[in-house]
């Protein structure tokens, strides 16, 4: 009987070495000696995650792998989305990744005054994002930078950019000054496109704001050129010098041949544009012209702008232009 004894409790303490070693695993680096990018796609089961991990040769066994973390990966599910695995990581740590949804986030940039059209072109030539989306309306845009997923749907990016924009607008408008030139958010995209394209310069915006403010006040034409353009091209470069037929064409946009503002935007404005225009420079300025470095002159007289254009078409003969 003591024999008998001695030997049940050697099986059991083997038993419990076997044991001890296999979960031991659970705990000690995987098969990563360097870091690894590892997907899961919607729907995944942690089965299906296991077997794909197995079949990698990450883990040793899906079965294992498995077992152990029904024992000690608690109940959460394994997120959807692309995970950096770093070398080195142990079984536990990659479930604990998987099921906490640290996902490598990636990004897609939309620059203050990219047209609508340009932006489905973006989205659509994005790689790593899924479906279609149609081109989407002018100024419901916030430029900016935006995470994705890979795999991502783009109806959901686009979503996340068209939603920053009405949250922006629903937060900037009450803080406008009082008697502004725009009566509403959507006019006051319309118009911060135009002066978004009107100038790069940062520090002319309220001044450009402040310029065709007044012009709208005033009943006057805008004679915004990016306002011919549109029409033409979506708010692309056009590429060449604007025509004379072009100038004289009679559209909703063209503000050469119409009074007030465009029916609609020329492109997505960026945050500081339309905050400009919701708090233009206090200026009797009604023309600009180029000054040759970049910016414009600024004029309130059309005799006073006339010089200004005098001088710059005499620069840019110096400059073998003209």
């Amino acid at each position: 009987m003591k024999r008998l004894g001695l030997t049940l409790g050697v099986v059991a303490l083997i038993g419990a070495l076997l044991i001890g070693v296999f979960f031991s695993s659970w705990w000690r680096s995987a098969n990563l000696p360097e870091e690894t990018v590892f997907v899961v796609s919607q729907g995944d089961t942690l089965t299906a995650v296991a077997n794909r991990l197995e079949d990698r040769g990450i883990v040793g066994s899906a079965d294992a792998f498995l077992l152990s973390a029904k024992i000690f990966g608690g109940s959460s599910v394994v997120q959807a989305g692309e995970f950096n695995l770093p070398a080195g990581a142990s079984p536990s740590q990659i479930l604990a990744a998987m099921q906490n949804g640290d996902v490598v986030r990636r990004f897609v940039t939309i620059p203050e005054g990219m047209p609508s059209i340009m932006v489905h072109e973006r989205l659509m030539a994005e790689p790593l994002l899924t479906g279609e989306i149609p081109v989407p309306e002018e100024g419901s845009i916030l430029p900016d930078t935006y995470d994705f997923e890979r795999g991502e749907d783009r109806t959901k990016v686009l979503a996340r950019m068209q939603v920053a924009m009405r949250t922006y607008l629903a937060e900037a408008w009450p803080k406008r000054q009082p008697d502004i030139a725009v009566k509403t958010p959507e006019e006051a995209v319309i118009l911060a496109a135009i002066v978004e394209k009107e100038t790069g310069i940062a520090e002319e915006r309220q001044a450009v704001a402040g310029l065709y403010s007044n012009r709208v006040k005033a009943g006057m034409l805008l004679q915004a050129d990016p306002t011919i353009i549109y029409p033409i091209t979506k708010g692309k470069p056009l590429g060449r010098r604007i025509r004379q037929s072009e100038i004289a064409a009679v559209n909703d946009y063209n503000t050469y041949t119409m009074t007030g503002l465009p029916k609609g935007p020329i492109t997505n404005p960026g945050r500081e544009a339309i905050a400009a225009v919701l708090n233009p420079a206090k200026t009797s300025a009604l023309y600009m012209v180029a000054d040759g470095k970049g910016g414009h002159v600024f004029g309130d007289t059309l005799e006073e702008h006339n010089a200004n254009v005098e001088r710059w078409y005499a620069l840019r003969r110096e400059r073998g232009e003209m």
